[in-house]
C-alpha cells in the first residue's frame, strides 16, 4: 500500500537514482525498527542445494550489487538473498544512462555491465555486524569475471571470488549469462563451461576442508539458449557436481516491447515479457535434470501465480527483482503465500 503511493514519485526520478533512494529508505525503516511494517516472514521450508531455506522466495542478483542493504532486504520476508554480481577487481560498468523502465510492459532493460566495488570491498560490507546479525536470511552471492579478463583466464576470477566469500555466505552463483559483458555468454559452451566448473569445484573442495563447511555452487544461465544447449548445460552441471542452476538471466530478445519507448535500448530485458521464455527454460532444464539438481526459477514474476507457475514448471525455488520495482515489497509475501498454498494443496491431495 505504501509503495503504491510512493511509486509515482519514484518513477518520476531517473531509474538508477530511484533505485538508490528506495534502498536508502528501506535501510532507514529497518534502522528505526519498522521492518515489520513493510515485511513479514512466512514459513514454508524448502531443502535444496544442501541448504534449508525458510521459504522458497528469494531476491535475485542485481538489486543489492555491493552487499550494502542485507539487513533491510532480509526483513522483507525473503527466504534468501542473492547479492551482487561482484567481480574480483572494481569496475565502473557501462556509462549512465544504463537502466530503463518500460511501464506499459512492466519491464526493465539494463546494461549495467557488471559494475562492481570489487570483491574486497564487497566482502568487507558482508562482514559488518549490523548487516549480518540483523537477519538470519540465507545469503548467496552472484560472481562474475572482470570485463578485461579473457575467457581462457576466467576461472581465476571465479575462484578468487569464491575464496574471498567462502566464510561469509551459504551459496555462490557463477554468472556466465549476463548479456552486458562481451563474450561472457560464450562460457556456457560445453567445453569452456566444463573447464570452469572443474576449476571452481576443485577450489571449493580445498576451501571446504579448510573452513569445515560447505558452500553450495549454482550456475546462472541465459534464457536465450535453445533446448539442446540447455540439456547440454544440465549434463555438464551434473557431471561436474554443481549444486543447482538459476534460470534465467535477462534476455536480448525485444519481443513484446519493440513498440514502446526505450524498447530498443541495448541491454538485457527483464520483467513481464521475460516470464514465458524463462519458464520454458525452467521446464526444459527440470526435464533434463530429472531431479538430480534443483532449479531456481527467475524471470517475469509479478504475482503469486507467476511464482507458482515456475514451481509447476519444475523449479524448487524462485527469485524476484523487476517485479519488486512494479509491485513493491507486498509481492514477496504474496509469492510466499501462493507457494505455501500450493504446498498445502499438494500435501492434502497426496493423503
Amino acid at each position: 500500500m505504501l509503495y503504491a503511493l510512493a511509486r509515482p514519485l519514484l518513477f518520476a526520478l531517473e531509474p538508477e537514482t530511484a533505485h538508490r533512494l528506495t534502498l536508502s529508505l528501506l535501510d532507514a525503516a529497518h534502522a528505526a525498527g519498522l521492518s515489520g511494517f513493510y515485511g513479514k516472514r512466512l514459513a514454508n521450508p524448502v531443502h535444496a542445494m544442501g541448504i534449508e531455506f525458510p521459504n522458497p522466495v528469494g531476491l535475485a542478483a542485481g538489486l543489492d550489487k555491493d552487499a550494502e542493504h542485507v539487513g533491510a532486504l532480509g526483513a522483507l520476508g525473503f527466504g534468501f538473498l542473492e547479492l551482487g554480481g561482484v567481480t574480483p577487481r572494481p569496475q565502473p560498468g557501462n556509462p549512465r544512462a544504463r537502466l530503463f523502465r518500460i511501464p506499459e510492459a512492466k519491464a526493465l532493460i539494463n546494461r549495467f555491465g557488471l559494475n562492481s566495488v570489487g570483491i574486497d570491498v564487497f566482502t568487507e560490507n558482508l562482514r559488518r555486524p549490523r548487516e549480518r546479525t540483523k537477519t538470519q536470511t540465507i545469503l548467496g552471492v552472484n560472481i562474475g569475471k572482470n570485463k578485461d579478463t579473457p575467457n581462457e583466464k576466467a576461472a581465476a576470477d571465479y575462484t578468487l571470488c569464491l575464496e574471498k566469500l567462502y566464510p561469509h555466505v551459504d551459496y555462490v552463483t557463477l554468472n556466465v549469462s549476463s548479456p552486458n559483458t562481451a563474450g561472457l555468454r560464450d562460457l556456457q559452451a560445453a567445453g569452456l563451461l566444463a573447464d570452469l566448473l572443474e576449476a571452481v569445484k576443485n577450489r571449493r573442495a580445498r576451501l571446504r576442508d579448510k573452513h569445515g563447511r560447505n558452500v553450495a555452487l549454482a550456475l546462472k544461465i541465459s534464457p536465450d539458449l535453445d533446448d539442446a544447449a540447455i540439456r547440454g548445460i544440465a549434463a555438464v552441471a551434473v557431471h561436474k557436481g554443481i549444486d543447482g542452476i538459476v534460470a534465467t538471466n535477462t534476455t536480448v530478445s525485444r519481443a513484446g516491447v519493440e513498440s514502446h519507448r526505450h524498447g530498443i535500448q541495448a541491454g538485457g530485458l527483464s520483467g513481464a515479457p521475460l516470464r514465458e521464455r524463462a519458464t520454458r527454460v525452467v521446464k526444459v532444464l527440470a526435464d533434463a535434470l530429472q531431479g538430480e539438481l534443483p532449479v531456481i526459477g527467475v524471470g517475469g514474476i509479478l504475482s503469486g501465480a507467476d511464482a507458482v507457475e515456475k514451481l509447476d514448471a519444475g523449479a524448487s525455488l524462485v527469485q524476484l527483482y523487476s517485479g519488486l520495482i512494479y509491485r513493491g515489497p507486498e509481492l514477496v509475501s504474496e509469492c510466499v503465500s501462493a507457494c505455501l498454498e500450493r504446498s498445502r494443496t499438494a500435501s492434502t491431495g497426496s493423503r
